[in-house]
């Protein structure tokens, strides 16, 4: 009883075909489908940005110094 065979699935897929009908379940897949679209063309656009758009980045030089102290003149 460990393993679900093809008759568990197959009941399954009754109960969830009656209790949200096949119209509700075309319905999810078109907007599951149309969500897929939607980020697969966002991916798009973001991957077409000009670096140009972007801020400027800091180089990746590292300065080594120490702080001086500040005297008082006299």
């Amino acid at each position: 009883m460990g393993s679900w065979s093809i008759w568990h699935w197959i009941i399954v897929l009754v109960i969830v075909l009656l209790v949200f009908g096949t119209k509700k379940l075309r319905n999810i897949g078109a907007d599951l489908g149309g969500a897929v679209r939607g980020f697969k063309e966002g991916m798009k656009d973001s991957s077409s940005e000009k670096p140009a758009d972007h801020p400027a980045q800091v180089s990746g030089r590292t300065l080594d110094a120490e702080p001086r102290k500040e005297t008082k003149p006299s």
